[in-house]
């Protein structure tokens, strides 16, 4: 009886913290903050108060994040879409490619700088922060869409720079664990992309359309067997030393433009969990930090000056010059400059940089919290009013209808 009274106490805590979580959105859309950001913080300070939440593991943060991530980027592929992405193909590959490799390399500089960690820890430091979040900047919006290209072109990058930054920084560590040459790496790295980039595309090109094909017996199903259908990606991609984030991220852009029955109501079951992941790997962060430890040794200035570092200096010096090509206005570029905000995949690297060994790990953890928890608060707050200053459309988000 005491084993199920604690079961049940954990059940009523997670379902009483996700019922908080669904309620605060609405608390979220008038201040243009993501839920996730309340909960991150929230979740830090639990677990000073509280210390049994601190069992939560890394590992666990790493199964977890792996997991949410993946629906967060097949969620973002289904609102790009093939036909969105097609238009936007040239800026959404040089700022994924490209900007990433840019924005790590500068942000090492900076790391180098600014905590004098060794240059490998900086290198894996860099890697980590490079990636942008695309449900971050769907909490931010709320029921509202950025008119034009520059909208889609945060969407795509946000999607595409994480598989890319991931991959990075699993290449970093690999490195930096002196587990393998540079040249190993580097090859992992292209490997992992292609394999990804290949699954992807067979998968939502041929896979898929082929799969919806199967009559059910509820169409409720519909949305399950999408998920599976994600699980299935990420999975086969995975065990082929792929990206399987890559692969889901493909198999979602070229889902998103299939029309199928029942699409509607897999759009918005993939939105809704989306969002949960999103909070749900914020949580997963918060629990396995003591806000205390951030305060000692410099880790908050120091998270404070990489982050007003990414935002003011590093993010126009390397993504700035890849727009100049791009028919966009002055105010549709600056604005995706700014839009660069950090979100889950910072805390998945991290992650993996304390269970692949790398010297410096626990700091680095910490300095991501830091980075990532101004992002999601200070600067996400900002989105708005920065697209009213810069006279980027905001419109009302119109339901699509699919079939």
């Amino acid at each position: 009886m005491a084993e199920l009274s604690h079961f049940g106490a954990w059940v009523a805590l997670l379902s009483g913290a996700a019922l908080v979580a669904v309620v605060s959105t609405r608390l979220a859309e008038r201040i243009r903050v993501p839920p996730g950001a309340f909960f991150l913080i929230a979740a830090a300070v639990a677990s000073d108060l509280f210390p049994r939440l601190n069992d939560f593991s890394i590992r666990g943060v790493e199964r977890l994040a792996s997991v949410s991530l993946a629906v967060i980027l097949f969620d973002g592929g289904l609102r790009v879409g093939w036909r969105r992405f097609r238009d936007a193909a040239v800026p959404i590959v040089s700022l994924g490619l490209l900007g990433t490799f840019v924005t790590a390399g500068l942000l090492a500089l900076l790391a180098r700088g600014v905590t004098g960690m060794s240059w490998a820890a900086c290198g894996v430091l860099g890697a980590a922060l490079a990636p942008t979040d695309p449900a971050i900047m769907f909490s931010v919006l709320g029921r509202k869409e950025i008119a034009g290209r520059s909208g889609t072109i945060l969407e795509g990058e946000s999607g595409a720079n994480d598989p890319v930054g991931i991959a990075l920084t699993i290449a970093m560590i690999s490195a930096a664990a002196g587990s393998g040459s540079v040249g190993s790496a580097v090859g992992d790295f292209v490997s992992s992309l292609l394999i990804g980039l290949a699954i992807g595309a067979v998968a939502g090109a041929w896979l898929h359309p082929r799969l919806v094909r199967l009559p059910l017996r509820e169409a409720s199903l519909g949305p399950l067997r999408t998920l599976t259908f994600v699980g299935l990606v990420y999975g086969v991609a995975s065990l082929a030393r792929g990206s399987g984030f890559l692969a889901v991220f493909i198999a979602g852009i070229l889902v998103g433009d299939e029309r199928f029955p029942g699409k509607r109501a897999v759009a918005r079951f993939h939105t809704s969990l989306a969002s949960l992941a999103e909070i749900v790997v914020f949580v997963a962060l918060g629990l396995t930090v003591h806000i205390g430890s951030v305060f000692h040794g410099g880790v908050w200035w120091q998270g404070l000056a990489l982050a007003i570092g990414a935002a003011l200096v590093i993010r126009p010096l390397a993504v700035g010059p890849l727009l100049l090509p791009v028919e966009l206005t002055r105010g549709e570029r600056l604005f995706v400059i700014w839009g660069g905000l950090k979100g889950a995949v910072p805390i998945l690297l991290a992650a993996f940089a304390l269970l692949g060994g790398v010297d410096h790990a626990q700091r680095i953890y910490l300095i991501v919290f830091v980075v990532v928890a101004l992002s999601v608060t200070l600067q996400a707050a900002s989105i708005p009013s920065a697209a009213a200053r810069l006279g980027v459309p905001m419109l009302e988000l119109r339901e699509r209808e699919w079939e």
